[in-house]
């Protein structure tokens, strides 16, 4: 399209190929067609009347318009304003806050505090007042006690005049003469205990727990004879699958776990029912009814003979298991096996041991099943085996070596801690070695004795 375009103030001349027909508008209203017609090429002139320039600006919907544009300006900057100033405002608030958050803290800690400070100086304050009353009686006790060792004092120097005169009427007595009567108590003495040597069990009392360390398996024992190492403790914890044996120099050091020196044995053991005899150590060698000597002194193997036919690696243990088949033990005469066997029905039997050699010298077949014994120990030649390893057990049971013959007995003891695994008898100490659930435990035994007494003793 091609427009020829004439303004005439304030006449606009508008010429458009075919735009509008001829059209008559006030010149007031804004841009009017005022006519329109074709030249002599056929091209369409229209002549358009214009508005004043003033006209706009004199318009008042546009003034209105405009000021309320302005006031809308104004309002949004004021309110960017207030926005900036809110903004910053309530980060001040966030801040005095968690200021005034931090001041009641700290206002509470100060509080919590001072009521500790004052609970614990009324506290030590009660305490150092509880501990000076004693002292209140003993203050006024002082001055009776005063009087008392003026008195006492008085009395020592009577005494002592009373036995200066005394003296002075017998005269000295002679050292040989007092050292002889010295040796003839003794010898009565030990004649006396000799006659004690054997009795009859009668009651079980204790324990006293020495020490709780090591498995819920093990043993412990000293030397029931009195040798250099009569003070000793040996310790071997488990009941299979080790060699190694601690020794300590006595019960102090055992209790205190001082360690004095450490044995690594040539085979392993079986069960727990170990012993130490004149300064070596007897035990059942591991898988097999073979009992092992050991020299703790010369550190090597003495002797070892098996039992014969005697059951081992849990054919005939005590009721607990534990490989302890094979019991070796001593007492006042000596050296014991306690063990069972085929031919005894699975029945104990006692045999009588030759500690050097080993060699077995006496057997006896009791008709008690070692599967149901909890456990057994020798006083005096007489074989006692209790009903149970667990809570409640008794000795239940007893053979003479002597006589050939057994009772029925009733003796019970307390089992403290529910599962005795080894029990033996020390006749040195007249006790009970037992290992209790982890728990290295010693029973006193109360033995009937018979004394016979010579008619020329005094």
């Amino acid at each position: 399209m091609r427009v020829l375009l004439s303004v005439i103030y304030p006449v606009l001349l508008l010429t458009v190929f075919g735009l509008y027909p001829s059209m008559t508008i006030g010149p007031k209203e804004g841009w009017q067609v005022y006519s329109s017609a074709q030249d002599a090429d056929g091209r369409c002139i229209c002549t358009v009347v214009a508005p004043e320039q003033s006209l706009c600006s004199r318009d008042a919907k546009s003034r209105q318009l405009r000021q309320l544009l302005e006031k809308v300006q104004n309002m949004s900057q004021s309110i960017e304003v207030l926005n900036l100033r809110t903004q910053r405002d309530f980060q001040y608030v966030i801040k005095m806050e968690n200021q005034m958050k931090g001041l009641r803290t700290k206002f509470k800690q100060i509080e919590d505090d001072r009521k500790s400070v004052m609970a614990r100086n009324f506290q030590e304050l009660k305490e150092k007042m509880e501990e000076l009353k004693p002292l209140i009686p003993v203050l006024e006790q002082y001055k009776t006690d005063a009087a008392l060792i003026s008195h006492f004092k008085e009395e020592i120097r009577n005494l002592s005049a009373v036995l200066t005169s005394i003296q002075e009427e017998l005269g000295d007595y002679d050292y040989d003469q007092l050292y002889q009567r010295v040796l003839r108590l003794d010898g009565q003495l030990r004649r006396c205990m000799g006659k004690l040597t054997c009795g009859k069990l009668m009651k079980i009392t204790g324990p006293a727990t020495i020490k709780t360390s090591g498995t819920r398996f093990g043993a412990w024992m000293t030397d029931p004879l009195p040798t250099t190492r009569s003070n000793r403790v040996w310790y071997m914890d488990s009941y299979t699958n080790s060699k190694i044996v601690r020794e300590y120099k006595s019960m102090e050091d055992f209790v205190a776990g001082a360690v004095s020196r450490t044995y690594s044995l040539p085979f392993k053991w079986e069960g727990t029912n170990h012993m130490v005899y004149n300064g070596s150590l007897y035990y059942n060698k591991y898988q097999s009814n073979i009992i092992v000597k050991y020299s703790f002194d010369s550190g090597s193997v003495l002797a070892q003979r098996a039992l014969e036919y005697a059951g081992f690696h849990n054919m005939y243990p005590y009721t607990w298991g534990g490989f302890s088949d094979i019991d070796v033990m001593a007492d006042e005469l000596g050296m014991w096996a306690v063990y069972a066997t085929n031919q005894n029905a699975g029945n104990i039997v006692v045999s009588q041991i030759d500690p050097d050699t080993l060699h077995v010298m006496q057997t006896w077949n009791t008709e008690y099943s070692k599967r149901n014994a909890g456990e057994a120990f020798m006083i005096c030649g007489t074989l006692y085996i209790t009903n149970s390893h667990m809570s409640g057990a008794k000795v239940y049971y007893a053979y003479s070596t002597k006589t050939s013959t057994y009772e029925y007995t009733n003796i019970p003891f307390h089992n403290q801690y529910f599962h005795i695994s080894m029990l033996d008898y020390n006749a040195r100490e007249r006790a009970l070695y037992a290992w209790n659930n982890g728990h290295q435990v010693i029973f006193n035994v109360t033995l009937f004795h018979i004394i016979q007494t010579d008619d020329d003793e005094s």
